[in-house]
């Protein structure tokens, strides 16, 4: 059986990597996780994780010197899939505790605080899928995700998919090569995994 196409998760001191990792695996691709540059700039799909703070999550990727392995990657085509805090730098901008920090930018908007009564959004939402989804070809439209953060972006450019707390936020985003999620697809059950399988499978039509 020949393996699928080659995903690397980037390690740049952030993020649920192993847990990725797995659920890549499970999803029928060639999956590690690696700080190497040049496997992150050559690989059929880099995943960009993250967790925690919008300004760390950026310190991490400039120390690591992969902002620009993210930055060519898209300019060339070539897929990348944000997760979580991964999607939130991928915006011209954030903001944690009222303190601005500048992100990747390859996403025009910012990420913000989420007007709700109830800070951090955690646990499981559904998700309204943006017109000519990939992520969520054929996914019902009552499957639920897990989510779990105080900050998002509450509009962005390309196929835009939708949900609810407090207030409507942006869930995930399609837009050319780049393909983002606020939630975790990995910690998302049966509806995750097929979310990841369509993005392998896209992968595949590429490689």
């Amino acid at each position: 059986m020949s393996k699928g196409p080659g995903v690397v998760v980037l390690d740049y001191g952030s993020g649920n990597l192993r847990s990725a990792e797995r659920a890549l695996q499970r999803a029928g691709a060639d999956a590690a996780v690696s700080s190497d540059l040049a496997a992150a700039g050559r690989c059929a799909g880099l995943v960009v994780p993250g967790v925690g703070a919008f300004a760390a999550c950026m310190a991490g990727l400039e120390d690591l010197g992969a902002v620009a392995v993210i930055r060519d990657r898209l300019a060339d085509g070539r897929p990348v899939l944000g997760i979580c805090v991964g999607m939130q730098i991928l915006f011209d901008r954030g903001e944690e505790h009222g303190v601005p920090a500048k992100g990747l930018g390859v996403l025009p908007g910012e990420v913000r605080r989420l007007r709700a009564p109830v800070l951090p959004h955690m646990g499981w939402n559904t998700v309204e899928a943006g017109t000519g989804s990939v992520l969520f070809a054929g996914l019902d439209p009552t499957e639920r995700y897990y989510f779990v953060h105080s900050y998002a972006a509450v509009a962005s450019e390309g196929v835009v998919s939708t949900a609810a707390h407090g207030e409507t936020f942006v869930a995930a985003v399609e837009r050319g090569p780049l393909s983002a999620t606020q939630f975790h697809p990995e910690k998302s059950g049966d509806a995750g995994a097929r979310l990841l399988s369509n993005w392998v499978t896209k992968l595949m039509g590429r490689t």
